[in-house]
């Protein structure tokens, strides 16, 4: 019995998750960054955290083969942010406050970020499973972004 594509997605849309971007430079220095909700923690000790990224993805190779990332969890104002990195916009981080990082770019009022050591990557179906090792990581108060069958939402509380 074969899972209806429709319904998985549907199934799937249930389900809130956090929205983060993930940066990491290529080997002549220059920033890429992509909208990742498909983020999740992995392990206390060593502190890991695990990324799905589609197979199609233009950081795909760079994300799956490089040494290092950063992972910014957005806040519940950071929409516009969200959707331009989720587009195939050419300068991403043209106007958007950032501190260039070893491992990326820690883009500035996010509610956390985390630069990490790529671990492995495991291809699984149309994505890879990115495991990484949390180097060093910034934390502040806030709500944060959430995505919502389809759609961006906060917590409402």
């Amino acid at each position: 019995m074969t899972m209806d594509a429709s319904l998985f997605r549907s199934l799937l849309g249930r389900f809130a998750t956090g929205v983060t971007i993930v940066t990491a430079r290529d080997a002549e220095g220059v920033h890429h960054g992509m909208t990742v909700s498909a983020f999740c923690s992995l392990s206390l000790e060593p502190p890991m955290v695990l990324m799905c990224i589609d197979k199609t993805a233009t950081m795909f190779d760079l994300l799956t083969t490089g040494d290092s990332f950063t992972v910014n969890i957005l806040a519940s104002h950071q929409e516009e942010i969200a959707r331009r990195f989720a587009a195939a916009e050419s300068d991403k981080f043209e106007g958007i406050g950032y501190v260039p990082v070893d491992t990326g770019a820690a883009l500035e009022d996010v509610l956390a970020s985390a630069q990490c050591t790529r671990v492995s990557s495991v291809e699984a179906g149309d994505h890879a499973i990115v495991i990484g090792e949390v180097r060093t990581a910034a934390v502040t108060e806030g709500e944060p972004l959430l995505y919502f069958r389809g759609g961006y939402a906060g917590l409402g509380r």
